[in-house]
């Protein structure tokens, strides 16, 4: 079994941004609510404890509390803003309302550069502060190790019983040595050994599905994407024939997509794969339609309904697969309250109850750039593996308004302008999501002697991490200036293109 960290969500915006710290180190790391039972913890058996941060007031009458049998299970501890403060006040310590609210750029005096601050450089540090409360009176046993430039205190270590604590967060690219800190508290501090590697994870995760599934057959949704791909080779190599996949071609693709994935799985790894092309049914149900939600919904439907009839032709299948990550895993026991509904998610909802399947779901505890990892190992083309996120209705989406063939081509064919230049440029890597959108908007031009009325197309280039927060992308202007001239020239119906630049949030990636 592999080390592992458990973080406790206090209700942090950057509990994820601590996990992939973790995981950065490559050790394993799971982030569970605060109040989650102490016998889940210990049955996790947890090689260290990361408390986070969180927006509350420790002094309010109904603040997050932390379970003092969490601090006796003898692991070490790193409490990070509220972290600290809540196990400040949990072990005797006083915690009081700041005079004034620190937040943003900060500057560190360090008076002890052992071990959780050691080869950070410098006894003056630049750090990320976020808070209104602070330790006044830490608790007994513990030393103060840095205070801000205000005199606050910034951390605190008690070594004897190996609890650790700051009040800023070393986990944000604001404070810029904070990945060492946690480095120092993973290897120095906690003794682990950052053995979490790929390899390990599809060595792991091929054992657990052959558990899992045992015998019984799996049917799986093949997308085109990275995510249904890597869990459709980690079926594959654990229960080979006894694996089934569906594709489901809706005609809401990119430019030669759909004749990749069955070039890839059926030809090359030769894998049982069912490929249904039901753009009629998918056009059919979009005709009229431009509200965006009606479209998911209508392709939701139509998806559901044609993977019921080709799913229900095979034979002895018991469980679906599906793609689901590790942030997924996360938004479903956030201790924020439940989210905003942005947008309705194009999956196989409904199917595991209708067909009596159960479920396998082998990339639950993985991010995006580890699912990447995951497919390198296990021999996936590099253009699968670095393919960016395509959402599940697919062009529909980014031809704003009404849908039908002749949109798709044009949309299709622009899109593929956009790739090529990305490609041609070395962009393809730094760019998390690059595409074109038809918008329902034309404009006046002229090409040569004649005026035009046509189409007017955006272009869309963001950078992330994980496509919970991204910014705009900046393109070079020569190659934005090929991307246009290449459109407008090569495309017809289309003489203006335009550049997005927004970031997320307050915009989504995709415009609908």
């Amino acid at each position: 079994m592999h080390q592992t960290v458990l973080i406790l969500d206090y209700g942090s915006q950057y509990t994820q941004l601590i996990a992939r710290r973790v995981r950065e180190q490559r050790v394993y790391c799971e982030i569970l609510p605060f109040d989650a039972p102490l016998e889940q913890i210990r049955a996790r058996r947890p090689a260290a404890l990361i408390l986070s941060g969180g927006p509350a007031s420790v002094t309010a009458q109904d603040a997050p509390a932390l379970s003092a049998g969490l601090l006796d299970l003898g692991v070490p501890v790193l409490g990070i803003c509220y972290g600290l403060q809540v196990m400040t006040r949990t072990l005797g310590g006083t915690v009081g309302r700041s005079q004034r609210r620190e937040y943003g750029r900060a500057y560190l005096r360090i008076d002890d550069d052992g071990d959780l601050f050691a080869g950070l450089g410098s006894d003056r540090l630049q750090a990320w502060m976020s808070h209104g409360d602070h330790v006044e009176v830490p608790a007994p046993g513990f030393d103060i190790l840095a205070r801000s430039e205000d005199g606050i205190v910034a951390a605190v270590a008690h070594r004897q019983r190996r609890f650790w604590g700051v009040q800023f967060h070393p986990e944000v690219v604001h404070t810029p040595r904070g990945g060492r800190l946690i480095e120092n508290f993973l290897f120095q501090i906690a003794g682990l050994t950052g053995d979490w590697t790929p390899a390990r994870f599809v060595d792991e995760a091929v054992a657990r599905i052959r558990v899992q599934v045992g015998d019984a057959r799996v049917v799986c949704g093949l997308s085109g994407g990275v995510d249904s791909a890597v869990a459709a080779m980690l079926l594959h190599r654990a229960i080979g024939d006894r694996l089934t996949c569906v594709f489901v071609d809706n005609g809401l693709l990119r430019a030669g997509e759909a004749e990749q994935v069955v070039a890839t799985f059926g030809e090359r790894f030769h894998f049982d794969l069912r490929h249904v092309d039901a753009s009629e049914a998918f056009l059919g149900a979009l005709a009229g339609v431009t509200d965006p939600e009606a479209k998911r919904k209508a392709i939701g439907r139509i998806f559901v309904e044609v993977f019921e009839r080709v799913a229900s032709t095979i034979e002895g299948a018991t469980f679906l697969a599906q793609g689901t990550l590790y942030p997924d895993v996360i938004e479903s026991v956030s201790v924020r309250g439940p989210a905003a509904v942005i947008k309705s998610h194009h999956n196989v909802g409904g199917l595991p109850e209708r067909m009596n399947l159960k479920i396998c779901e082998p990339l639950r505890e993985l991010f995006k750039d580890e699912v990447r990892e995951a497919g390198l190992e296990l021999g996936l083309p590099e253009e699968v593996v670095w393919r960016q996120p395509f959402p599940g209705p697919g062009l529909a989406i980014r031809v704003i308004g009404a849908v039908d063939r002749q949109r798709l081509d044009v949309l299709r064919q622009a899109d593929l302008i956009v790739q090529e230049e990305i490609v041609r440029a070395g962009l393809q890597r730094a760019i998390w999501q690059g595409f074109a959108v038809l918008l329902p908007v034309r404009s006046v031009g002229v090409m040569g002697d004649d005026r035009t009325y046509e189409d007017v197309l955006a272009v869309r280039a963001v950078s992330s991490l994980d496509g919970m927060t991204a910014d705009w992308y900046p393109i070079p202007h020569d190659v934005l200036g090929r991307m246009s001239t290449r459109i407008i020239n090569e495309v017809a119906g289309v003489n203006r293109v335009v550049y997005d630049i927004s970031s997320k949030p307050p915009a989504t990636i995709e415009w609908e």
